[in-house]
């Protein structure tokens, strides 16, 4: 056995035993509660979609996929990537009212119009291995192109628990882009415009279990979520206010990162429905909704303004020391799961990445592990009836001209979903105060400690150690950290340098 695998095997084992010290402390902390899965009656009102054609796996042209997601070896880790298309009718919608804040609305059905996008799958080989989920995400189109963030943020949550995951083209400049890349490949492509974003991405979830024998190769999906980010929560807002409520076609949502708005209902070359400038989730919603959000989203994006209580079927996680955008896109792509990523982003909060064009190091939070957990709660959610823990909100002073967060002693924000990046610190996280071109604002800041600073905080590597494996624990006890994260971080502590 090579020098190499002996490490490698030493530090699984290590891994391993550091999830089984952590879960105890899950198991004593967290009183069970009995559930059943929430069920709803058939509703007259609900028709599903139209199921679109499927055709594929689409081969050809330059021979590979297009599109920004994970660049580590998908088959070492049990898995397989495959590409169709997806032709029909999409529809556009007009409001048959108007649209107010408390996004309870109603639309119909206005034009249709013909189709072809194209879906991409990463499921398990071994169909033994399926957990019986699909989670459908709505690629973020805001860079120009097809990019996979969700996937990038909770691949490793997805891939140790068998999910099949699905990446739904559902807009135009996607679609352009993708065909502009690999014009053989992807010739067949034709969009007819964002208004009719919303159904091509519902005729995506129902392509997902009416012609499952295609795209899961046979895998029989049980339960199917609906995930975006960013740009894509955006649509997702204006989804679940004025599509789900027709279709049905999601047992639940994970909207991360969105703003106070949601995107427009309709556009041109169709009429122009804007939403209203501040808009929330319906009261009476028909699936769960886990909504994540980071300092940035709050301030700079606004979605302050549509903070909401909890409810039976909404729980909203607003996430300490973490912006809209952070280091993990760029350290996620590799991110095999080995562990090795744990300590990279531990380094990164003291020695942080810049961004090109950008006035400070970006954000080194750990709103990636957040993430996972939040996967994991959502389709425990859906599939048992156990909600997700509930959070509280990210302190925020609003007595001065402008919304401000309250900070610590140490410059991080107070309250909200806590990781060990801001209870054992070793640098102040900012969603905020980013300077720069281009997307700059949504990047956040990492300011490291002092050397100084650090030795005060933790005179020897022990006592650091100890404290950031202490704060570990307690996100894993109070619903916000997976037990193999919480691994993961202990590990990467432990060797790390920090300390004395």
């Amino acid at each position: 056995m090579s020098m190499k695998s002996r490490r490698t095997r030493r530090a699984r084992r290590y891994l391993l035993l550091a999830a089984a010290r952590t879960l105890p402390l899950l198991l004593t902390a967290t009183s069970a509660v009995a559930a059943q899965p929430g069920g709803k009656g058939p509703d007259p009102a609900v028709r599903a979609p139209a199921s679109p054609t499927v055709t594929g796996p689409v081969t050809g042209g330059n021979g590979a996929v297009v599109l920004q997601g994970t660049t580590f070896s998908l088959a070492g880790a049990g898995y397989t990537q495959s590409e169709f298309f997806l032709s029909g009718d999409a529809t556009s919608y007009v409001p048959k009212a108007p649209l107010d804040s408390d996004g309870r609305w109603q639309v119909a059905p206005a034009s249709t119009a013909p189709y072809t996008t194209r879906i991409v799958v990463n499921r398990p080989v071994d169909p033994a291995s399926f957990n019986g989920t699909v989670v459908v995400e709505w690629l973020n189109v805001s860079g120009g192109l097809d990019t996979a963030p969700e996937w990038i943020y909770t691949h490793n949550e997805l891939i140790r628990e068998g999910y099949a995951w699905v990446g739904v083209s559902a807009q135009a400049t996607g679609v352009n882009a993708t065909k502009a890349m690999d014009p053989v490949r992807y010739a067949a492509l034709s969009h007819p415009g964002d208004s009719y974003s919303y159904d091509i991405y519902s005729q995506a979830g129902q392509a997902v279990r009416d012609s499952a024998a295609t795209v899961l190769d046979g895998l029989r999906p049980r339960t199917v979520l609906a995930n975006g980010e960013s740009q894509s929560a955006f649509r997702l807002t204006t989804y679940i206010n004025a599509i789900q409520p027709l279709v049905s076609v999601y047992d639940g949502f994970l909207v991360h990162s969105r703003r106070d708005t949601g995107a427009p209902l309709s556009q041109a070359p169709q009429a122009d429905v804007p939403t209203p400038p501040v808009v929330r989730f319906r009261p009476d919603l028909d699936a769960p909704v886990l909504a994540v959000q980071a300092e940035t989203d709050l301030i700079t994006l606004g979605s302050l303004a549509a903070r909401q209580e909890d409810s039976a079927r909404l729980r909203l996680w607003e996430v300490a020391g973490t912006a809209h955008a952070d280091a993990y896109i760029g350290i996620g792509t590799g991110d095999d799961g080995s562990g090795t990523a744990g300590l990279q982003g531990l380094n990164a909060m003291l020695n942080p990445p810049t961004r090109p064009g950008c006035g400070s190091p970006v954000n080194t939070g750990q709103a990636h592990y957040v993430l996972d957990t939040a996967e994991f709660a959502l389709n425990r959610w859906v599939t048992t009836g156990i909600p997700p823990a509930r959070a509280p909100r990210l302190q925020v002073d609003t007595s001065g001209s402008a919304p401000a967060f309250v900070l610590d002693t140490h410059g991080n924000v107070k309250g909200g979903v806590r990781t060990p990046a801001v209870d054992a610190p070793v640098a102040t996280l900012s969603g905020l105060g980013q300077s720069g071109a281009s997307f700059c604002f949504l990047f956040g800041t990492t300011t490291p400690f002092t050397a100084e600073k650090l030795a005060a905080l933790y005179p020897t590597h022990a006592s650091f150690v100890r404290q950031w494996s202490a704060r570990t624990a307690q996100g894993v006890a109070a619903g916000f950290i997976r037990p193999a994260d919480a691994a993961e971080l202990i590990g990467a502590a432990a060797r790390s340098g920090i300390g004395g």
